[in-house]
């Protein structure tokens, strides 16, 4: 019987702990990950489905910088609640709405090909393959994204028409992302 470096890697990742803030998968990617991983050639390393959040401006990256995160579609009133909160840090802060973002290990340069081309019939835009010498990783990533300075040093830098705009357009790309994610997870 030959040794399956791949195989062992893929349960070794499978049994970890969830190393994320959340501590747990998003629902939105839930289906679409546990399909990959039911696949004998690949299976997830790490995943979001998108969210929006309030993060605390800095070079290095730390867990203390999120001031608030949601991986749902959100309301101005919860947007303006985590404002206020966010205005006691007086340093800047980001809004940003990120995309979703899968990565996939899989068996082979191939596989990981096959995987890239499905993920662009489905709409993913930015997609690439990871290579080493024995390893091989596809990247994933949705278009939609909004990032902009909200607080600086306690003043709130946008107005209430400008933050119900924003929250429209972010709950619109979060949505496009959850589409592209149910897209990829039929046509696997």
């Amino acid at each position: 019987m030959t040794f399956d470096v791949f195989l062992r890697r893929k349960k070794n990742q499978l049994e970890k702990a969830d190393k994320s803030l959340k501590q747990s998968w998003d629902k939105p990617i839930l289906k679409l990950c546990n399909k990959i991983n039911k696949i004998d050639d690949y299976y997830t390393t790490s995943s979001c489905s998108g969210r929006i959040l309030l993060i605390i401006d800095s070079k290095e990256k730390h867990d203390d910088l999120f001031v608030f995160v949601s991986h749902s579609a959100i309301t101005i009133s919860e947007l303006k609640k985590a404002i206020e909160a966010a205005i006691k840090t007086r340093k800047l802060i980001y809004f940003k709405q990120d995309p979703c973002i899968l990565h996939i290990a899989c068996r082979s340069l191939e596989d990981a090909q096959k995987i890239h081309d499905l993920a662009k019939l489905a709409g993913w835009k930015r997609c690439g393959i990871i290579a080493s010498k024995d390893r091989y990783v596809v990247e994933l990533n949705a278009a939609e994204r909004i990032e902009f300075p909200i607080i600086n040093q306690g003043n709130i830098l946008v107005d209430d028409d400008f933050l119900k705009l924003v929250i429209e357009e972010a709950n619109k790309k979060l949505k496009s992302s959850w589409e592209k994610i149910d897209k990829l997870e039929k046509i696997i």
